[in-house]
């Protein structure tokens, strides 16, 4: 009897999920590797004192692209995780005037928005149509294909000139919307996938229309519970998981991937393998005795990184009275703000800030009577700003917590149960990830689909990446995106005999 042919994936995220799903599905005998004691990369699970905290993404956008995972294997998404919807999708809050909440509700958009300004309403419209039309191109079309050689950017190139990819997202809206406020409402979601609204391609405007197509939804039990159902679902179908498995080197015989070998001496032999880690980090560390690692480790160093996040993680022994599930805090600056994180080497004095108050839809999360929260802020990448963050950490973290409590948290501090923060230097150390970046390569249009890391090394033809480094990025949809991709590249090797 013939085995099956083995594949290994590094890296528990959303991504290498994805990935180990669809190809244990589809023929694969699959084991996947995580460093951590816990799966979900990114969206691991913090408990402490009876709270839950989900360490990174909060909003599912495209349930769609997770029910195709369980579907292909013949299963039910809501057999495995419940998903709960957030309405509004995020309340908007500023210092200097009323507060919007951005729903999936034409006339109430509409009626906020002429508060404002009454020629947006006609200016949004316009505004949505032209993000629909870019989610039809950028995501419905080529979010799930991969881009192997350059033929295949140059045959998506009339789209995406007509869809003025090189301009910005900012300037992209303000051509269709006047009010600042509101130019800031509808440009702020690339931040959510680590591009500079005022240098990434207009093409992440599609975010918007992503989220008015399908919603906002939050899974019961929080993100985690997601994470948890694809684990289940991935060993129903025999995938192995192990966790504590901290990948130490690719091994390779001339330009083959053979295994991997463990840091603790562990060593799993392979067909094929694909990694969720970190972009540079597989290249120059866990390939890095091979001459295609240096070579792309060195190539990649002089990208662009997006910038990185501090995270604060705090339960409170009261309800989340006042506040709605997703709140954007902007401070006074916007453009000036947004371009010291990406640029400057130090760290601001102000700050925006994204809080999560998932009790507000799932109260479970959180003792009877009290309330889980997570706020973070952008901030500049470990290769941009040279902060000592073992001594401003807690000093940020104070600042960000008194900001928190003059305007949106009356009586956090006295209320306050348990706090823990994530700095720049913990993305780099818990995440392997380069330079502390949250969220891998910068979204901008030269580091877009052929300009990123390709989902199919072009050297070791057995090697595959998967997740925010590659096409098509971050966020939950561009890395369950990519998977697709990478799975659609192995399944086909596997399925028309090619060598693997």
């Amino acid at each position: 009897m013939t085995q099956p042919k083995r594949a290994l994936v590094i890296g528990a995220g959303f991504g290498g999920l994805a990935l180990a799903i669809r190809l244990q599905a589809g023929g694969y005998q699959t084991t996947l590797l995580e460093k951590r004691d816990k799966p979900g990369g990114r969206a691991y699970v913090y408990e402490d004192k009876g709270f839950t905290f989900d360490a990174g993404p909060t909003v599912i956008t495209d349930p769609s692209a997770l029910e195709e995972l369980f579907t292909l294997a013949d299963r039910r998404l809501s057999d495995y995780v419940e998903l709960l919807p957030v309405t509004p999708f995020y309340r908007l809050c500023w210092e200097d005037a009323p507060a919007f909440d951005y729903v999936n509700d034409q006339e109430s958009l509409d009626r906020q928005i002429a508060e404002r300004n009454p020629k947006d309403v006609e200016g949004y419209r316009r505004f949505l149509d032209y993000s629909k039309a870019v989610f039809e191109e950028g995501y419905r079309k080529l979010g799930a294909v991969p881009f192997l050689s350059f033929r295949d950017m140059l045959s998506a190139g009339p789209q995406l000139a007509r869809l003025q990819a090189w301009r910005s997202v900012y300037s992209m809206v303000s051509k269709f919307i006047e009010d600042p406020h509101l130019r800031q409402a509808f440009s702020f979601h690339s931040l959510l996938v680590g591009g500079n609204p005022f240098a990434t391609s207009s093409i992440y405007t599609l975010i918007h229309a992503l989220e008015r197509q399908w919603g906002v939804w939050f899974p019961k039990g929080g993100t985690g519970a997601l994470v948890q159902g694809m684990v289940k679902l991935f060993e129903d179908l025999g995938g192995r998981l192990e966790l504590n498995a901290e990948v130490a080197r690719i091994e390779t015989e001339g330009d083959r991937v053979s295994g991997v070998t463990l840091g603790d001496g562990r060593h799993f032999p392979t067909d094929t393998l694909a990694s969720n880690a970190d972009v540079m980090h597989t290249y120059a560390k866990l390939l890095g005795e091979h001459t295609r690692g240096a070579g792309q480790a060195k190539s990649l160093s002089r990208k662009r990184f997006s910038m990185s996040l501090f995270v604060i993680y705090f339960g409170l022994d009261k309800p989340s009275q006042g506040l709605e599930h997703h709140t954007v805090c902007f401070g006074p600056r916007y453009k000036e703000l947004i371009d010291e994180i990406f640029n400057a080497e130090t760290l601001a004095d102000d700050f925006s800030l994204y809080l999560h108050s998932p009790c507000v839809t799932d109260p479970s999360l959180a003792p009877e009577g009290c309330s889980a929260h997570y706020v973070l802020a952008p901030v500049p990448h470990l290769g941009k700003a040279k902060i000592d963050w073992e001594t401003q950490g807690p000093i940020y973290r104070d600042r960000i917590l008194d900001y928190l409590e003059r305007h949106y948290i009356p009586g956090l501090r006295e209320h306050l149960v348990t706090c823990r923060h994530f700095t720049p230097l913990d993305f780099r150390e818990e995440l392997n990830a380069h330079l502390g970046s949250a969220f891998s390569l910068e979204p901008i249009l030269t580091q877009s689909a052929w300009f990123r890391p390709h989902n199919r090394d072009a050297k070791i033809g057995n090697l595959y990446m998967v997740g925010a480094g590659t096409h098509p990025g971050a966020g939950v949809p561009g890395v369950i995106g990519s998977a697709k991709a990478t799975a659609g590249l192995m399944l086909e090797r596997l399925n028309d005999g090619t060598p693997q």
